[in-house]
């Protein structure tokens, strides 16, 4: 088998891993509401947590980041070996990201992919997920809306990772503009978010269910 060919097929799995919609998976399994049906609607972990459930949401998360994380260190450390390199790379990371976004298990109607995308970062590289991670957690303590916190996160990833390249992690270009692409979708996903900031009206993190 070509290269060319098991480049393509990983790609497609990877889209596959990232369609499982965990949200909405876990809220079946532990016996809670349909997260599309309540709060902002989002099968994500932060819906998740409004359904009073903190384990089912912690869950989400983790499960949410794995499937992003996975198919990216998988083609890192067997890929080489098969002829698979960097540009294989940024195409599994984007595809995991797409299908959470749009599922082709749930009609196509997925997340957000903020912990998606903290997979597919620590993937790349373990320093600059650590990095955006932290200023997810800086701004959501300080201000406690998770969507502001996604939101500067997500314009910083970029940035995080043409600083620290050739000193913390060798830099590809093709890998820079995946990291981007996922950027600007999820600034994009977070559209109705950034209306309620404007408007005062956007949900904490830890508000109930009537939040968003």
């Amino acid at each position: 088998m070509s290269a060319t060919v098991l480049s393509i097929i990983v790609t497609i799995a990877a889209y596959l891993v990232g369609s499982l919609s965990f949200a909405v998976i876990v809220s079946r399994v532990m016996g809670l509401n349909d997260p599309r049906t309540y709060g902002s609607k989002n099968p994500g972990a932060t819906n998740v947590l409004r359904s009073g459930s903190k384990p089912a949401a912690v869950l989400t998360l983790l499960l949410d980041a794995v499937k992003g994380w996975l198919p990216v260190v998988l083609v890192r450390w067997f890929g080489p070996q098969y002829g698979l390199e960097e540009g294989t790379v940024a195409a599994v990371a984007l595809a995991a990201f797409l299908g959470h976004l749009w599922p082709v298990f749930f009609k196509f109607k997925g997340g957000k992919g903020v912990a998606t995308a903290a997979g597919v970062l620590l993937g790349i590289s373990g320093w600059l997920g650590l990095a955006t991670l932290a200023t997810w957690l800086i701004i959501a303590v300080f201000f406690r809306y998770s969507s502001l916190a996604s939101l500067v996160a997500a314009v910083f990833a970029p940035f995080f990772y043409v600083l620290g390249g050739g000193q913390a992690w060798v830099m590809d270009a093709r890998i820079g503009v995946a990291i981007a692409i996922m950027s600007g979708l999820l600034i994009y996903r977070h559209r109705e978010n950034i209306g309620r900031l404007l408007a005062g009206k956007e949900s904490k993190i830890g508000a109930s269910k009537k939040g968003s």
